[in-house]
């Protein structure tokens, strides 16, 4: 039997009341509205796994039901939430899937692109700002070893490259 709106709405009021009848009832009709649901919406493999998930949401979300409210919308609205969610799992688990294999292993393609643009914002800095945060930031230079190729105090290292930061930071917000 495929159960139509008011008789589902009755086997969930009478449910909700302690029938257990009326629950066994409503959860074979539901089953039934499910699979039919999702049908054409998931893979044959996933479909009871689906199935079964929306019905334990339906389990756990019955008391939120509102008797006055029709029951095939609510319902619809658990199930639709399910698929989004069982969705997501699976597209997730596939891109996990390919991982980095697919990534070209030689290409320095980012570097240099980041480089270019690092290239542009160093033109609106001082030179010995530059200087002080190439070496410190991106060579890997310490303070007191960029002081030294530099003939700066290491304090001034500091302070050149904390201003040259704060500047590219300001630049790259204006950007923005």
């Amino acid at each position: 039997m495929i159960a139509d709106e008011s008789a589902l709405a009755r086997l969930m009021a009478a449910s909700q009341k302690g029938d257990a009848n009326a629950y066994r009832v409503l959860l074979a009709e539901v089953q039934l509205w499910l699979e039919r649901y999702f049908r054409r919406r998931v893979a044959p493999a996933q479909l009871d796994d689906l199935v079964q998930d929306v019905m334990m949401a339906l389990h756990a979300k019955r008391a939120s039901w509102d008797p006055t409210r029709a029951f095939i919308p609510w319902l619809a609205a658990i199930a639709r939430y399910r698929w989004v969610d069982h969705l997501r799992k699976v597209y997730r688990s596939a891109e996990d899937e390919l991982g980095d294999h697919d990534a070209a292993d030689d290409s320095d393609e980012e570097a240099v692109l980041a480089r270019m643009s690092l290239e542009r914002l160093f033109v609106h800095l001082p030179e010995k700002q530059v200087e002080c945060i190439e070496l410190v930031k991106i060579e890997g230079l310490s303070i007191a070893e960029a002081s030294a190729r530099t003939g700066q105090s290491e304090s001034l290292v500091k302070v050149n490259i904390h201003r040259g930061l704060k500047k590219l930071s300001a630049l790259v917000e204006k950007a923005e």
